[in-house]
């Protein structure tokens, strides 16, 4: 598993995500409005939204405020113009990032995105500079108590992924981008709740950081990942499973 999935899921174990809950909303909007504009207001229709949807319930994010979301999106209220812009750059070490973003003002965003990298050690590259260096995949992370490796092996190849991964406790479901809510709806189905499913970019390779360019890494994802204008951050940086438990 790649650093920054290992990161995240760290930090979802221990409740840290549930603090941000105000952020949160603020990015489960955007992300309703994003897939309502593109793919319609039907939930039932639009498998992007019906995540989206099912992710702010699991929120509790008011069902008032996701019908308001909805309708800006498909236009039936008068809301913000949002667009997705992914920026890329270096972190500590020469470590690849990737940073997608929903944003209603380009140039405040990428200040804001630019501030960030020059902070911790890195620096804001051009479009096209470490994108190669990702596969874009459906990623499905299950807590290993929930069932056997040889169970879920067959249940996550049954839904109809690529592959799956055992590792720190945890199983890795990749599936490719248009198969992904497929998946993640069967896996549900069989009464299994994920402890993290989004498209992200995989890395092909990792670099691994140790000493101060892990510390500054980790803060510098941390950072980026708050921003009220980030839906999400990757990056092919690897270390130590203490490292991060510390920082944790």
């Amino acid at each position: 598993m790649s650093g920054h999935s290992k990161w995240h899921t760290i930090k979802h174990k221990k409740g840290a995500l549930d603090a941000k809950r105000g952020k949160l909303f603020t990015k489960l909007i955007k992300e309703i409005t994003i897939a309502a504009r593109s793919g319609g207001g039907d939930p039932n229709q639009n498998p992007r939204l019906r995540k989206a949807v099912n992710d702010a319930k699991a929120g509790n994010m008011p069902n008032d405020t996701i019908d308001r979301a909805i309708k800006r999106g498909t236009g039936e209220l008068e809301g913000v113009n949002y667009e997705e812009v992914t920026y890329e750059g270096y972190g500590p070490g020469g470590v690849a990032v990737m940073v997608q973003t929903t944003t209603d003002n380009r140039n405040r965003t990428v200040s804001e995105i630019r501030h960030a990298f020059s902070k911790y050690g890195g620096n804001l590259g051009e479009s096209g500079s470490v994108a190669w260096m990702f596969n874009k995949k459906g990623q499905i992370i299950i807590d290993s108590g929930v069932k056997g490796e040889d169970e879920m092996m067959e249940i996550a190849l049954e839904a109809g992924a690529d592959d799956m991964q055992s590792e720190d406790g945890t199983y890795q479901i990749l599936t490719a981008p248009e198969e992904f809510h497929a998946v993640l709806e069967k896996i549900k189905s069989a009464g299994i709740e994920p402890l993290s499913a989004e498209i992200t970019m995989i890395p092909q390779n990792t670099i691994k950081l140790e000493g101060g360019a892990a510390s500054q890494m980790l803060k510098l994802y941390d950072t980026l990942d708050d921003h009220d204008d980030v839906q999400s951050v990757s990056s092919n940086f690897e270390m130590d499973d203490a490292v991060m438990e510390q920082q944790a």
